[in-house]
């Protein structure tokens, strides 16, 4: 079990590439997380959902998804409460105080999962959630030093050396664990490094001295990580990578407060003469835009207040005035219809709120949540799509006349009647090169696209693979892996 110091040191990505490396010596791999936070998703093959990054490693795994690679998913809907999902399906909404009087009773559903994955497997590499040094949480725990006491699984430590501290991280963490939690620690690993590794030599055996825990290695920082999917927002935070010098298209995405499935964005971000640029609260969305995208959210009403509240409604359409693109994904489709409602308190409290008008559809939440893979075409290209629909609401209305996709046997989303403002429920849309493409094409002239994304992203797993088998004991690794009983 690969469990962090703290979030967002890079447990999922080291997952990932040892999911690959393994992988690729022959032996059967599963991911495991038993409990994520995220409102990142992907469908899972039998229907459910799960943590993006847990998708992202079964395909490292050479795997489909499946809900029992993540059991527990939390899915952030206010500064205090999370929608909770079981098993790929939605158990209830919850408080973050009552979700640790439930967590408790989950655990059982968590060790199901996890021996269904774990039969099937030569080995199940797990990652835990935050870190095990909030001991004020460790009752109830599933996530982390709970969990690997549950299965008997001995626990590996990430540190991030790039946030500094790296040495008091390590070092406190174990000081803060009690023995029993102490003696499943196996050792640990620096990742995030910057420059001369062997610079790091005197810190690896301060921190061996002071905890007899034996070093796994120090990962050097690793560039392309930024071609895989970000699971965490906190990864939106960070300034994106400059677009090369010449024509630049950019594109403008308002951060939501509650923005779902970013890694929508990941296709265009690729793209060298693309700037995507995450608006943030208190800045204006700049006049030289060339397309905005309205991302998904797992509050549509909520961070369509907050949208208004930040004044990118006005933006937006003095955008569409001046002839600019906009394009909504999921719950920024929903935003650009004429209203939302959502009388059940699905994704809040009940009630309605107008959208921004510039799509003639509206849309109630209510129903059974919609988790189903599919392909097509774009209606107005012609250009191949495919992705995932994962969505509570029901879109009806005049302008779903002007489909902007065709699905398999159905249609889906919505066109302007002059062509400029467009929507759908499919997500991974613009992972889709000639779609892509086309769509690019309509905002500056350029040629055909030279990034194959998909393929982008399986170069980037081997590459993370290679880079982990060269800094990284792996054989240490596996040795300390141990059978655990099912």
């Amino acid at each position: 079990m690969l469990q962090g110091t703290g979030s967002d040191v890079g447990k999922s990505l080291i997952t990932a590439g040892l999911c690959r490396a393994f992988h690729r010596r022959g032996l059967a791999v599963r991911p495991f997380k038993p409990q994520n936070m995220s409102n990142n998703a992907a469908v899972t093959i039998d229907g459910g959902e799960i943590g993006r990054a847990q998708a992202l490693q079964a395909r490292a795994c050479g795997l489909a998804p499946i809900v029992d690679m993540n059991p527990v998913l939390l899915k952030p809907q206010t500064d205090i409460g999370a929608q909770v999902v079981v098993q790929g399906r939605v158990l209830t909404s919850a408080r973050a105080r009552d979700y640790q009087r439930l967590k408790p009773t989950l655990l059982a559903k968590v060790c199901e999962s996890f021996a269904r994955l774990a039969a099937n497997a030569d080995l199940v590499l797990i990652e835990g959630a935050g870190s095990p040094a909030e001991v004020n949480l460790r009752a109830g725990d599933i996530a982390n030093m709970g969990f690997a006491e549950a299965v008997d699984a001995p626990v590996v430590l990430i540190g991030d050396i790039d946030r500094g501290g790296v040495i008091a991280s390590i070092v406190g963490t174990w000081s803060l664990l009690d023995d029993a939690d102490r003696n499943r620690l196996a050792g640990f690993i620096i990742n995030k490094f910057r420059g001369d590794v062997s610079l790091f030599d005197d810190g690896l055996a301060i921190i061996a001295a002071r905890t007899g825990l034996a070093g796994f290695g120090v990962v050097p920082w690793f560039a392309p990580a930024r071609r895989l999917p970000a699971e965490d927002a906190v990864a939106l935070e960070r300034p994106p990578a400059p677009a090369e010098a010449g024509a630049r298209i950019l594109v403008a995405v308002p951060m939501l407060r509650r923005i779902a499935n970013f890694d929508d964005l990941d296709p265009l971000i690729a793209e060298p003469d693309v700037e995507v640029r995450f608006i943030h609260p208190g800045t204006a969305i700049p006049g030289d835009t060339d397309m905005i995208v309205l991302p998904g959210s797992k509050a549509t009403i909520a961070d369509l207040a907050f949208l208004r509240s930040e004044g990118w409604d006005i933006d937006v359409r003095a955008h569409v005035r001046r002839g600019g693109l906009v394009v909504g994904l999921c719950g920024g489709y929903q935003m650009l219809g004429t209203v939302v409602r959502d009388p059940m308190g699905i994704e809040g409290p009940a009630g309605d709120a107008p959208g921004l008008g510039l799509l003639d559809v509206e849309t109630t939440l209510a129903g059974e949540k919609a988790l189903v893979e599919a392909q097509g075409l774009d209606v107005t290209t012609g250009e191949a799509v495919r992705g995932y629909e994962m969505h509570m609401g029901r879109t009806t209305g005049a302008g779903l006349s002007r489909p902007m996709l065709r699905l398999d046997a159905r249609s889906d989303g919505c066109v302007s009647s002059d062509g400029r403002v467009f929507g759908c429920y499919l997500h991974g849309l613009f992972a889709a090169d000639g779609f892509r493409s086309a769509l690019l094409r309509r905002l500056r002239a350029r040629g055909d696209s030279a990034v194959a994304y998909e393929a982008g992203v399986e170069e980037a797993l081997d590459a993370l693979a290679d880079h982990l088998a060269e800094h990284l004991d792996l054989d240490g690794l596996l040795g300390a892996a141990r059978t655990v009983a099912l």
